[in-house]
This record gives structure tokens, sequence and C-alpha cells, in this order.
């Protein structure tokens, strides 16, 4: 994200001995993306960041793939999916390409007894119940209903839940998250016409410094393995950072509709963009108001997209039977719109409550073994007029 961000002591210039208060230096580390030429922060620690005891344990964690190549229409019943007490365990691949990864969560419990790094993507947690507390290295995000956190590759991260019920729908993508190149000027600055602005992020704050020496465990996410590496010293060590790679929260209920006098595509919520898919967020607005305006979308064909939609809130008004949970998946290749009478039931209506995110990704997606596990089994035939 281009915004400079900063907490914590470091010296006035960079890379140059920093020195600490009873004597030996603290230890600078480079955060960046994109070798040396993308975002990047500076980290100052207490120990070298560098110190690996043993590697433990290291195990698969790559999805298994029912549909490898889909033209089905899918709906997944999200909130049938099982709690689990841990964090990772708890988290379900629903579909995958070469570009990303998107899925489900229902912990329990807090992350506490390990740290967790993503050493391949960038991730998307989308907290659709719960609250609690992202704890990074490079400090801490408070989290509630509605927030997007987005953590880039790498972080070092553990996460606390204030709640026992937590629902979450997350993505992992091979590229880094963005916020849309039309929004900003040429500086990285929101202009006026964005949705949202700086002003609406959620940055880290409450940095940590822990200096202790032991055996912390990090579960280290690779090539689809999860590597088990215990460091010397505690992940949590630095005293001071800045620069603009980081963490950071947004709320859905911060994004600022645009509307017209027709009905608007899609492109107009978007939220994020990556090389390879976007990500909407339809959030309560008023709707169109031209006098002969239809309020429901129009039907159109997904020729260079799958589309998938994560129901949140509110009242769905261009679906039927959808709930909270749900989720949608169409197929590029074949046209999807309004259920059949809902164009009809739209007309008239003045407003929406409805609360949802959206991911379109360029590549086709394949579908889980776990994500046919939540399928309803009946959804691609829900626009056959009886």
């Amino acid at each position: 994200m281009p915004l400079y961000h900063k907490l914590g002591d470091f010296p006035q210039k960079r890379h140059t001995q920093f020195e600490k208060p009873n004597g030996g230096f603290y230890y600078e580390q480079l955060f960046g993306t994109e070798g040396f030429h993308g975002h990047s922060s500076l980290s100052y620690h207490v120990h070298r960041p560098t110190q690996v005891k043993e590697i433990i344990n290291s195990y698969s964690v790559e999805p298994k793939i029912a549909i490898g190549k889909n033209i089905k229409s899918l709906l997944f019943k999200g909130f049938e999916l099982k709690p689990e007490n841990d964090f990772l365990d708890s988290r379900k691949a629903m579909m995958v390409n070469k570009d990303c990864i998107i899925g489900l969560a229902a912990p329990k419990e807090s992350l506490r007894n390990y740290f967790y790094k993503n050493a391949d993507a960038d991730e998307m947690l989308f907290i659709h119940k719960g609250k609690g507390k992202l704890r990074t290295m490079l400090g801490n995000i408070p989290f509630e209903y509605g927030d997007y956190l987005i953590i880039p590759r790498g972080i070092i991260y553990q996460i606390e839940f204030e709640t026992a019920e937590n629902r979450l729908f997350y993505v992992e993508s091979y590229s880094p998250f963005y916020t849309p190149k039309r929004y900003k000027n040429q500086s990285g600055q929101h202009l006026e016409h964005s949705p949202f602005c700086e002003r609406d992020f959620i940055l880290p704050n409450e940095l940590e410094t822990h200096d202790e020496k032991g055996d912390f465990l990090i579960k280290i996410k690779k090539e689809g393995m999860i590597h088990e590496v215990v460091y010397a010293t505690h992940p949590f060590d630095v005293v001071g950072w800045d620069g603009y790679n980081f963490p950071y929260g947004f709320s859905i209920h911060n994004f600022e509709p645009i509307t017209g006098r027709v009905h608007q595509p899609p492109p107009v919520h978007q939220t994020f963009e990556t090389a390879t898919f976007v990500v909407c967020s339809f959030c309560p607005r008023l709707y169109d108001y031209h006098p002969k305006a239809i309020p429901a979308p129009y039907n159109h064909s997904n020729i260079d997209s799958d589309e998938v939609l994560y129901y949140v809130d509110g009242d769905f008004m261009s679906r039927n039977n959808i709930e909270q949970g749900h989720i949608t998946l169409h197929p590029k290749g074949i046209p999807h719109g309004p259920a059949p009478g809902a164009m009809e039931r739209s007309i008239g209506h003045k407003e929406t409550q409805e609360l949802a995110v959206m991911v379109d990704t360029f590549r086709p997606l394949m579908v889980t073994e776990e994500a046919m596990g939540l399928d309803d089994g009946q959804y691609y035939k829900s626009w056959t007029e009886e």
C-alpha cells in the first residue's frame, strides 16, 4: 500500500549503526516485495532474525481437487463448515488456481501456541463473525465484524479472538494486494472520487518488543507445505520500523458505494486488486434513480473471469434462497444473472441493505473436495423457469 507508516525507534539514516542503550547493536532487516523493487519496510530487531535452531516437521497442506475443469455454477453453504480449535487446521480451501486460494475458516481458539508465516502469498482475511486482535512483528491491529485484514507475505503473526464463534472468508494471493490504480494519483494518494481514503485504513499500532531467548515455533507455509521451524529468539523483537510494506485493516462498512441513474457495473464496487484477480465490496446503497431503472443486475457473460460471491448480510435482491455464509461460483464460459423473478421484483425499490464480498479471477478456478462437501447440488439449475 503506498502509505508511509512508522512505529517505535530507528536511526535517522538507513543502513547505519543503531546502538542499544546498554551496548551492542540492533539488527536491521529489509522486509520487501518483488525483489528490491516493490514496497518495503526496514525493521530493527533486538536479536538477529536468522537464528534457526531446528526444522522439526514438514507436511503437505495442498488442497485436494474434486473438479479440475469446471463449467457448472455452484453454491456452497459456508456456515455448514464445522468449526475447529486450531487456526490453521480450521482453514479450508474451497477454490484454487495458479494465482490464488479462496477459502473459509471457523477457528474456535486463538493462535497462541505458535507463530505463522505465509512465505508464498499475501493474505486477505475477511472477518464475518468474530472480534479480536491481529498480532504481528510490525505491530497489532484490532479487528471486528466486517473488517478486511491485508497481511503481506512473510509477515509473522498470531491472531487472538475475544469470541468463540468466528467465521472468516480468506484469499491467499501469489501477487500483492493493492487498492485500485484508478482511485489514485501518480503519487499513490487516493483521489476525491475514490470510495474510500487513507483515513479509513486501520494501521498497525501497539508494537510489541520481546527480548526473549528459547524455542519459538513458527509454522511457515511454502509451496503447499507447512514447515515447523524452531527459532532461538522471540519473533516479535522489533524495537522500531518504517516503510510502506506492512499489514493493515479496512472495514467494509467504510466503503462508500458509487451509484448512478442506471445500474452500475461491478467495477464500481472494486476494493482491492492484484495482477490476477479483483476484490469488490457490495454494500448498502441507494438504487438507480432513472425513472425506468431496473435495480437488479443485468445478465452478463463470464467470458474472462470466474466470479465468486461471498454473502455476508442483508437482503440479496438478485438471488433467491441466499443466506449468510453462502458462496456462489459463476464460472467463465456461460452467462449468469438475476434469478427468475428477481428483475421484476426489483423494479420500484429504492435501496438495498446487502453486504457481500466478490472475487473475480482472471483464470479458471478448480473446486476442492472440501467445497463439494458444502455444495447444495442444485444451484446450476436455479435459472430454469418452472
